[in-house]
């Protein structure tokens, strides 16, 4: 009995020292739940919610990242979502909201009904699976897949590449905005070497789209999927949007041939993988998470709504006559564009009339000449009346809630974490690439990324000088806050970034 007693306690004993050995590392633990909404059509890759629970002695994380359009506001997750999946899961696990970080890819698939209870299902798998990791930070590039969808005009102001209408005139273009072309990476293996998860962040609309039209996660989705592949089995790829508010998928207009997110997102994948394999791996039990809800400032757009009011009228009054329509333009163009000396006819009757003293193929060729410019300066007017009316929408939309508002601020949550080496700040809503770029830049940590779409919604987060624009896009017409914003979010990120 003494023996059975005895060698009890020293299992007893044992298993205390592993358990103390395990609290002194860092523990992960990941999981993915399907919630794509299968009732809504056709599905073409799944859309999840993807789960990373992290623990050391004295913190708690939760990662979650979901391939939804946004966490509330638009979409199909309403504003209940957040608080509610972090209630449950304080309840649960007593890991406080502020550490539940909760991230969209903006893609623009449809979801299900229930995401909220199966959000929380990926957390509980991951929660049950902790397990001690190593970790290491990183960085990837990939320069293919995106452009900056903002144009510089050469008249100081500018508009940007949507489908909702046409670009500009290329000749009015001077120059276009940057990207950013690199991945952020966090890995995380088992002690084993197997690899558990990878977090990686990077900045481009995943809107691309597939041929048929199916639900979709799209570039993101694709990249995840070619990550988790050629990782060990059970491997979780987590995706962080970043400063994506005026990154588009490369050749976004393109229409000739179809869109298709696939091989931007297996470049992105491929290119997430290449730098991947140069991380290493390594104990470090480092975790830790800083949040705080700031007041940003609202904008009055009062103003810019009715210059832009005046500038629609001015335009519509600008439209002028002419004899063509859509039926009798395309024609005409093509052969004036094809024969521009002899548009008309053959070139033996040109001269033949020009040898009888007659001009009329000429004067009918100045008419058709001065019809067709007409008809494209009207063309291109209704370009821009569209670019303008899609513009004033929003603005008259953000107007109307900014002066509805109870106060002239809007309170947003910015969260930093420290993930080992691997340093994060985030944002709620669709910051430009620009600023995202300036808190890199600026930052005192070697691996430091940025999130948009975290923790909420608040539409576009535009640059100071964007939000000036004498013109009209959509990341300065869609959004709730004043210029003065940018300065007030990188200063108190600046902030954090000492702290972490």
């Amino acid at each position: 009995m003494k023996t059975n007693t005895i060698a009890v306690a020293l299992v007893v004993a044992g298993l205390l020292a592993v358990n103390a050995a395990y609290a002194a590392e860092l523990q992960a633990g990941a999981a993915k739940v399907d919630i794509t909404d299968r009732d809504a059509g056709p599905v073409y890759g799944p859309l999840y919610a993807k789960a990373l629970v992290l623990k050391n002695d004295e913190t708690a994380l939760v990662i979650i990242t979901v391939d939804a359009v946004a966490i509330g506001q638009i979409g199909r997750i309403g504003s209940d979502y957040l608080p509610a999946v972090r209630s449950q899961i304080e309840n649960e696990f007593g890991i406080k909201p502020a550490n539940v970080l909760i991230n969209a890819s903006h893609c623009h698939g449809t979801v299900c009904a229930d995401v909220a209870e199966r959000t929380l299902e990926a957390v509980r798998e991951a929660a049950a699976n902790l397990v001690p990791v190593n970790i290491g930070a990183g960085v990837g590039q990939e320069n293919r897949i995106s452009e900056n969808r903002r144009y510089k005009l050469k008249d100081g102001s500018e508009t940007d590449s949507r489908r909702a209408y046409s670009a500009p005139p290329d000749e009015l273009i001077a120059a276009v905005g940057p990207i950013d072309p690199e991945i952020g990476i966090l890995r995380l293996d088992k002690k084993d070497g197997r690899t558990l998860a990878v977090v990686y962040n990077f900045a481009c609309h995943p809107i691309e789209g597939v041929p048929s039209g199916a639900n979709t996660a799209d570039i993101t989705g694709f990249a995840s999927k070619v990550i988790e592949d050629n990782l060990s089995d059970g491997a979780i790829a987590l995706f962080l949007q970043g400063s994506a508010g005026d990154i588009n998928p490369a050749m976004y207009k393109d229409v000739d041939k179809p869109r298709d997110a696939e091989p931007l997102g297996n470049m992105l994948g491929l290119s997430t993988l290449q730098a991947l394999r140069k991380i290493q791996a390594k104990p470090d039990d480092r975790l830790r998470v800083v949040s705080e809800t700031i007041e940003l400032p609202r904008a009055d757009t009062a103003k810019r709504i009715a210059a832009m009011e005046a500038q629609q009228t001015n335009l519509l009054h600008s439209l002028k006559a002419t004899d063509l329509n859509l039926k009798t333009f395309i024609p005409l163009a093509v052969k004036y564009g094809l024969s521009p000396e002899f548009p008309s006819y053959y070139a033996h009757r040109y001269l033949h009339e020009e040898m009888m003293g007659s001009e009329d193929l000429k004067k009918l060729d100045a008419d058709n000449r001065e019809n067709l410019k007409q008809y494209i300066e009207n063309i291109r007017i209704m370009e821009e009346l569209t670019r303008l009316q899609t513009n004033l929408d929003l603005l008259r939309k953000h107007q109307a809630e900014n002066t509805a508002a109870p106060k002239r601020t809007v309170d947003v949550e910015v969260a930093g974490l420290r993930i080992g080496d691997f340093v994060l700040v985030t944002f709620p809503g669709e910051l430009s690439v620009e600023i995202g770029l300036n808190i890199k830049k600026t930052s005192p940590h070697e691996f430091t990324f940025v999130a948009g779409c975290t923790n909420g919604y608040i539409y576009y987060a535009p640059t100071a000088d964007q939000l000036n624009n004498t013109g009209y896009a959509q990341e300065d017409c869609d959004s709730l806050l004043a210029p003065e914003w940018q300065e007030m979010y990188q200063s108190r990120v600046a902030e954090m970034l000492e702290a972490l």
